[in-house]
């Protein structure tokens, strides 16, 4: 069976007024003080007024739910010493001014990017699933790449950037998309052929390493996964489990395929980029591409399109009765996104929404 990591990066917020407070620092600090020693599960990211932790390789779903839902309440147990809270959003509601860390990479970004490194406060999702080879990882790239934009919908949760509403689900997808590494690729047919391509882009000179390749799927550098870095970061942590789950399935079902001999989706790059802005801009309220027809379709009939694809892969790792039941109450209380919005026809208030998903972070 496949292992599954996942790694959410989590937004800190005063605990009173709800702003991004620039702490990452100070909360790293606070973990390795901790005599728990949890301290190597957190990691700071491009922002201050970010958090980052990563789960150990799971096989059962249970046991990764119940990861998520632990280093999100240690991440705000460590964050509560210092007045603040961590809160699963793709983008602040509230209006900000983000600060880059101070390390050496993060300064070369901020002094080669500009304007596109300062404002991005975003925070994402990215499911590490196993593999056996290279090769067989880049064929799961090769033949997953239609089904991303899927993923994205049922994850937005970014309606809001710097106090207004953006009109999209996912106005991260439409930050994180400046990086001009970012988003959909070709199909590379090759292991060596991804390399030779990664390769080609760093020496370019535009990218300062292999760890700037954006791409919304990648081979990782440094475990033998394959990881899926599309998702926003999900308000509600039975979403994530739901989104890792459909992953493995994705990975095993298109790794069948290649084993099979089944030729990948020829779908071209400027058609999948189509299908990712309509994913950020209606997530799961309405039409999405779907990925085999590359049409319109209502976004529920996509979704379990996408469930009915991996079915057999789930049947086999005795995901189907659970993963069922998720996407129900998914489909049913909406996601991130829907939850902010909703939050704000009520109250009229931005605090209200950060104090809202607040709760619902570790719930």
């Amino acid at each position: 069976m496949r292992s599954v990591g996942v790694e959410e990066e989590l937004l800190l917020v005063d605990a009173r007024s709800g702003e991004p407070r620039a702490l990452s620092a100070a909360v790293l600090a606070a973990a390795s003080r901790d005599p728990r020693g949890n301290d190597e599960v957190f990691e700071s990211e491009l922002q201050r007024q970010q958090l980052e932790f990563a789960t150990r390789p799971q096989t059962d779903m249970g046991e990764l739910a119940d990861e998520i839902r632990r280093w999100r309440a240690e991440a705000a147990r460590h964050a509560e010493k210092l007045e603040a809270s961590v809160a699963a959003l793709a983008t602040s509601p509230l209006p900000v001014s983000p600060t880059i860390g101070t390390g050496e990479r993060h300064q070369w970004l901020k002094e080669h990017f500009g304007l596109t490194a300062q404002e991005q406060l975003t925070c994402g999702c990215h499911v590490h699933v196993s593999v056996e080879s290279d090769e067989e990882g880049v064929a799961v790239l090769d033949r997953i790449r239609p089904w991303l934009p899927v993923l994205l919908a049922m994850t937005t949760n970014a309606p809001f950037w710097q106090g207004t509403d953006s009109g999209y689900s996912s106005y991260r997808n439409r930050v994180w998309g400046r990086w001009p590494s970012a988003g959909p690729v070709e199909v590379f047919g090759s292991a060596d052929r991804y390399h030779e391509q990664v390769n080609d882009m760093v020496a370019s000179g535009v990218l300062r390493d292999e760890g700037m390749v954006y791409f919304d799927a990648r081979l990782s550098k440094a475990y033998p996964t394959v990881e899926i870095r599309v998702a926003d970061v999900c308000l509600d942590p039975a979403t994530t489990v739901l989104v890792a789950t459909l992953v493995r399935g994705l990975v095993e079902t298109a790794a069948r395929q290649w084993r099979d001999g089944e030729p990948p989706a020829r779908h071209g790059v400027a058609l999948l980029r189509l299908a990712t802005w309509r994913a950020a801009r209606s997530g799961l309220e309405d039409q999405l591409i779907h990925p085999v027809t590359m049409r319109p379709a209502p976004a529920e009939a996509v979704v379990r399109a996408l469930f009915d694809h991996v079915r057999d892969a789930l049947e086999d790792t005795g995901d189907v009765l659970p993963a069922q039941e998720a996407l129900a109450a998914l489909l049913k209380g909406g996601n991130g996104a829907r939850v902010q919005r909703e939050m704000f026809e009520r109250s009229g208030s931005l605090r209200d929404v950060v104090a809202e998903c607040v709760r619902r972070t570790l719930a």
